[in-house]
């Protein structure tokens, strides 16, 4: 058998490495920064507990990187909203779903434990920070101004709507987790917090 070349050594790297992470994501989602050890994450990957620290230096570093890749791309999402093709409802419509989609359950249940945790590293408190749940409001109000003009919103104040729909949300997804038998509400039940009295929607 020949030896491995450097590219594959390299995507065998890189697919472990991503095990971990995702084991790490589904433990810290469940159980916390501080209920986490690495021994717990080392089992749910099916890996030695050993083989972790060849990935990264400690478990604070592993969460932290966690918490700027799911930032990251969190602030993509709600960024990009502004070119996604339809109208204001459908464009936070398809972001709502974005949310309450299966796969993404665990990055906003681990984002949700890591904001309201007082332990987790000080680097990722300060990432978490740079993209609050008040600066993703800031960014979706002009669509959101822009659907209550054109009807598809209900009136009201835009920032307390959303303030109060976002607030809806990440309770739901926090308590999904225990709730087997009916999981999360589909998008469409829950923008009607949003478009409850408008006239068009």
């Amino acid at each position: 058998m020949s030896p491995l070349n450097k590219q594959q050594l390299e995507k065998i790297r890189d697919e472990r490495r991503e095990q971990i992470k995702q084991a790490a994501l589904r433990l810290f989602a469940r159980r916390g920064f501080g209920g986490t050890k690495t021994s717990l994450i080392a089992a749910e990957a099916g890996i030695s507990e050993g083989l972790i620290y060849r990935y990264f230096s400690s478990k604070d570093e592993l969460f932290t990187e966690l918490v700027e890749e799911l930032m990251n791309e969190a602030s993509q999402a709600v960024q990009s909203i502004h070119q996604l093709l339809g109208t204001p409802y459908e464009q936070i419509s398809a972001l709502t779903q974005d949310m309450m989609d299966e796969n993404n359950q665990y990055a906003f249940m681990f984002i949700q434990q890591a904001r309201y945790s007082d332990n987790i590293p000080e680097k990722a408190s300060q990432i978490l920070q740079q993209l609050s749940g008040n600066a993703i409001i800031e960014k979706l109000l002009p669509v959101f101004v822009k659907g209550q003009e054109a009807g598809e919103f209900a009136a009201g104040n835009p920032r307390e709507m959303l303030s109060w729909y976002f607030m809806i949300v990440h309770s739901l997804i926090l308590q999904a987790k225990g709730d087997e038998e009916f999981g999360l509400p589909p998008a469409k039940v829950l923008m009607r917090v949003l478009t409850d009295g408008a006239s068009k929607a």
